[in-house]
């Protein structure tokens, strides 16, 4: 088949195949390349030329410049996982272009750090206050659930009915949850925590 002939806007003054290269309506990145039958005082497709784009570079993606009159190299990190500078949560990229100023590819060390501008910081008093959050929470998870255990043989107690092997275990979990409450959750006090007594 005849080779078609454009004129200086893009439309065919001779009838015939040609190569175009495809790129994408919102991004510009280059798609495809395919070969097109133009009919006489027809143009090419919408979102397609008829220069090659470069070569493919790592890291990069080969977009139509803004004023399509070119090819250009753009920043592509889709796929990674970048985190928020503000919360510390994981993002993935998933638009071309350099890195938004929002994120670093950096992962923070630990749950209390904060981007200080240039690296992750951990914040030392919102970690002792996490700190003591978690063992206060603990405490109180480790008190309701002996109380639990313990309230069948205090109402046994009370009534006067409680046997001699249930008076002991009563007397055994009733050290254990003074001994819970004893645990200093202070951040750095290395309190260890007692070990509840074998049913």
């Amino acid at each position: 088949m005849a080779k078609a002939t454009l004129n200086k806007h893009g439309i065919a003054t001779k009838a015939g195949d040609i190569t175009v290269y495809n790129y994408d309506n919102d991004t510009r990145e280059y798609r495809s390349v395919s070969v097109e039958f133009l009919a006489a005082g027809v143009g090419i497709p919408a979102n397609s030329c008829t220069d090659a784009p470069a070569d493919e570079k790592a890291g990069f993606a080969l977009c139509r410049t803004g004023s399509l009159d070119g090819w250009e190299y753009v920043s592509d990190h889709r796929g990674e996982t970048v985190y928020d500078k503000e919360t510390g949560q994981s993002v993935e990229i998933s638009a071309l272009g350099d890195y938004p100023d929002s994120v670093t590819p950096l992962a923070p060390l630990k749950p209390y750090d904060r981007w200080s501008g240039s690296a992750w910081v951990t914040d030392e008093e919102a970690q002792k206050r996490g700190q003591l959050l978690e063992a206060e929470q603990k405490k109180a998870t480790l008190l309701a659930s002996a109380k639990n255990t313990i309230t069948l043989w205090q109402t046994e107690l009370q009534l006067g009915i409680i046997g001699d092997e249930d008076r002991a275990s009563l007397i055994t979990w009733m050290k254990y949850i003074q001994a819970l409450q004893d645990v200093d959750t202070t951040p750095g006090a290395n309190s260890k925590w007692p070990k509840p007594p074998e049913n």
